[in-house]
C-alpha cells in the first residue's frame, strides 16, 4: 500500500515543481509578460487531469488504507482537526487578520500578501464549488471505500455528502501555498526554495488529512491541488501585471485606515496617512 501513497506524494511534488517554476520572476525583461495564461498551463492542467483520472482506480485502496486501525490514534486525530481548521475557515480568518494588520500598521507588503492570497482562495473555492455541484460525487463516508465512482450530474447542489470532487480544503491550502510563494518570490527571489516546500508540504498534509478523515478520495485531493495551485499563481500574476486594478485601488489605495484614541478613551478607526 505504500506504493499507492507514493503516487499521491509524487503528484504533489510535481505540482510543487511546476508552481516553483511558474512563480519565478521574469529574468530577461523589466516589462512583465502581461499574458495571464500560457501554453504550458494547458499541459499542466491536462497532466493534473490525467493524474486525477488515473487515481480513480486507486481511490478505493487508498481509502481503505487510510481508514485502517494503524492510523486510529489520538495524536493523528488532533493533527487532523488542526489541519481541518487551517485548510478551511482558518485560512480566510488568518488572511483577513493579516490584511487589517498590514493596513493599520502601515505594512504594505503584508496587506498585499493578505489580500492577494485571500483573493486566490475565493477564486479557487468558487471554481471548486461549481465543479462539486455539477459532478455530484459521493464522499467516501457515504458510500464506503468500495464505491469511488458514485457521480450524479448536479447532485452536488443538494448538500455536502455529494460534494466530494474536488477537495475544497486542498484547493484552499494549495491556493495559499501558490499565492504566498509567488508573491514573496517577487520580493526575495531565493525565498521560494524555502517558503515553497514548507507551504506546499503543509498543503499536501491538509489534503492527506481529508483522506484520513474519510471526507475525500485521493483523486479529489489531486484535483483540488491543481485548482488551488492555478488559482494562487494566476491571481498573483493578474495583480502584478495589471497594477492599479479596481480591487487593489479600493482595498490597497493611497490612504490607509488608522486607529486613534477618542475623547472618551475608546479607539476610533478612520482614514489617515498615505502609504
Amino acid at each position: 500500500m505504500h506504493r499507492w501513497l507514493s503516487v499521491v506524494l509524487a503528484l504533489a511534488a510535481g505540482g510543487l515543481a511546476h508552481a516553483q517554476e511558474m512563480s519565478a520572476p521574469a529574468r530577461d525583461s523589466i516589462i512583465p509578460d502581461a499574458r495571464l495564461f500560457h501554453r504550458g498551463d494547458a499541459y499542466a492542467l491536462g497532466g493534473f487531469g490525467v493524474a486525477a483520472v488515473a487515481l480513480f482506480q486507486y481511490d478505493s485502496k487508498l481509502a481503505t488504507w487510510f481508514q485502517s486501525e494503524r492510523f486510529d490514534t489520538r495524536a493523528l486525530q488532533r493533527l487532523e482537526q488542526s489541519l481541518d481548521f487551517v485548510g478551511g475557515v482558518g485560512a480566510l480568518a488568518i488572511g483577513g487578520a493579516m490584511y487589517v494588520v498590514g493596513r493599520v500598521a502601515d505594512k504594505p507588503r503584508v496587506a498585499h500578501l493578505a489580500l492577494h492570497t485571500t483573493e486566490a482562495i475565493v477564486v479557487g473555492i468558487g471554481t471548486a464549488g461549481v465543479i462539486k455541484g455539477v459532478l455530484g460525487r459521493a464522499r467516501p463516508y457515504v458510500t464506503g471505500p468500495s464505491n469511488p465512482r458514485d457521480f450524479e450530474l448536479l447532485r452536488g447542489f443538494k448538500g455536502s455528502p455529494w460534494q466530494s470532487f474536488p477537495s475544497g480544503h486542498s484547493t484552499t491550502s494549495f491556493a495559499v501555498a501558490a499565492a504566498v510563494t509567488s508573491e514573496t518570490s517577487e520580493w526575495w527571489p531565493r525565498s521560494r526554495w524555502i517558503i515553497g516546500p514548507l507551504l506546499f508540504g503543509g498543503a499536501t498534509a491538509v489534503g492527506m488529512s481529508r483522506m484520513y478523515d474519510d471526507k475525500h478520495w485521493a483523486s479529489d485531493v489531486v484535483m483540488g491541488a491543481a485548482i488551488g495551485t492555478f488559482a494562487g499563481l494566476k491571481t498573483v500574476r493578474f495583480n502584478h501585471t495589471r497594477t492599479g486594478n479596481r480591487i487593489d485601488r479600493w482595498l490597497l489605495g493611497e490612504k490607509r485606515p488608522s486607529v486613534s484614541p477618542g475623547p472618551d478613551g475608546s479607539l476610533r478607526l478612520g482614514v489617515g496617512a498615505r502609504w
